[in-house]
């Protein structure tokens, strides 16, 4: 009995101290946000898409050590897509998101800007964004960006990737083959919704698409852009059962045929894999679209300097960005806030679920508006042709160097090189580099 007691005493703690009505907002902009993390003129929409990808192969039902069978076990795998989208004006009405915390059992309310199964806006063909997770997490972990650029004229697709989500994390293999299979799938379904005749015919343009992923959902977003994996990966025992992750090494068939010419660009945020020997300079070589990555520079889970940086480095000869966040750690830049009934200490899961969201060092509202920021110009660039939004990419390599020297008048002077869009004194342990096709 008193262990019991004991072992529930955090949980009563934390809920005795958060705020009874805890608002849990996810479209915070501190004072001190760079200039285009600012919410958009667009009302938003918010709505659920429930989808089936048929006759995919069922990892969970696969015995590793048993003997290959002659034909692999398939089912069809349930997707739920949340979907971010400009809406009509005058939308209204409720703007909460019920979503799970990392315990997968802790129900809580998110609030952002977004109403709940608003009327699109009239068809705009608007660039269509997909998003996806980490492992494990969920469709609105990267919700405070999806309803940032959805603002800003994206529709924007947020994948809970089956077997990877709180409530259905499963064998990690599942994650490693579908992760790439679910993105180009979606895409695809997202494809034949703005299709004429489809329920939102025009609303989007799916052949200008852009990608977002985050640690394994950025695992899947360098594969899906082209970055194959080693054949020692293939082999791994903890992997894809079975030789089933051979569809994405690099060189084979049915790799080859996976990168989607819709997708025009990708952004990985904190990519997991390369810590691992998932890939290697000739599997990264062949990225085929631009690449903007974000990563904190102590990332202690997919690893920095012999990670994500690694990928960067030996990506193909594109012009690829690096965004650094100094001394920040795996949760750089992508979850949202961490809501207010998730600090507290989870004793089957033996640790602060909160942790699941902060940094030790960053606030994650300033890295949510530097990410918002640095995206809407990334994407801005690429798929609307924004060629203004270049000045905000092209910048001194350590923010800590920049200058700022101005007029009077509040011109420029000639010695003036700030980052473009931060206020003077807020540019500060930020690097940016882009590599030199």
């Amino acid at each position: 009995m008193l262990k019991t007691t004991l072992a529930a005493a955090p949980v009563a703690l934390a809920l005795a101290t958060a705020p009874a009505f805890a608002e849990n907002r996810i479209d915070r902009q501190r004072p001190d946000a760079p200039a285009l993390a600012a919410y958009g003129d667009l009302p938003v929409g918010v709505r659920q898409l429930d989808l089936v990808n048929p006759r995919q192969v069922n990892i969970l039902a696969i015995d590793p050590a048993a003997d290959k069978p002659a034909t692999l076990p398939t089912y069809d795998r349930p997707l739920t897509v949340e979907m971010w989208y400009p809406a009509a004006q005058g939308a209204a009405g409720e703007t909460g998101l019920k979503v799970y915390l990392r315990d997968g059992t802790t129900e809580v309310t998110l609030q952002g800007r977004a109403v709940r199964d608003a009327a699109p806006a009239a068809p705009a063909g608007y660039p269509l964004i997909l998003i996806s997770h980490g492992y494990p997490g969920n469709r609105f972990l990267l919700s405070h960006l999806a309803e940032n650029i959805a603002s800003k004229g994206y529709v924007v697709a947020s994948i809970d990737h089956t077997d990877s989500t709180y409530r259905t994390q499963a064998a990690f293999g599942s994650t490693l083959v579908n992760r790439s299979l679910d993105q180009v799938f979606v895409l695809e379904e997202m494809a034949r919704m703005a299709a004429e005749g489809g329920d939102f015919a025009g609303l989007y343009d799916a052949d200008n698409t852009g990608l977002i992923g985050y640690s394994m959902g950025g695992y899947g977003a360098v594969i899906t852009a082209g970055g194959g994996v080693t054949e020692a990966s293939v082999a791994y025992p903890w992997g894809g059962p079975h030789d089933t992750l051979a569809i994405h090494q690099s060189g084979s068939d049915t790799h080859n045929a996976l990168p989607d010419a819709r997708i025009k660009t990708a952004i990985a945020i904190g990519p997991w894999g390369m810590n691992t020997g998932f890939w290697d300079a000739a599997g990264l070589a062949g990225i085929k679209i631009p690449m903007m990555f974000i990563a904190g520079s102590l990332d202690d889970v997919s690893l920095y300097e012999k990670g994500v940086r690694a990928i960067w480095e030996n990506a193909s000869a594109l012009p690829h960005a690096l965004l650094t966040f100094e001394n920040g750690g795996h949760n750089a830049a992508a979850p949202i806030p961490a809501p207010a009934e998730s600090y507290y200490f989870n004793a089957d899961k033996g640790f602060d679920i909160s942790s699941h969201y902060t940094d030790p060092v960053w606030d994650t509202t300033r890295m949510n508006n530097i990410a918002q920021h640095f995206v809407t110009a990334w994407l801005d660039r690429e798929l609307k042709g924004d060629t203004d939004k270049n000045a905000y990419l092209q910048l001194v390599e350590n923010s800590n160097d920049g200058v700022w020297s101005m007029n009077e008048d509040g011109t420029e002077k000639e010695d003036h090189s700030y980052w473009k869009g931060f206020a003077q004194g807020t540019a500060k342990g930020l690097r940016f580099e882009v590599k030199t096709p």
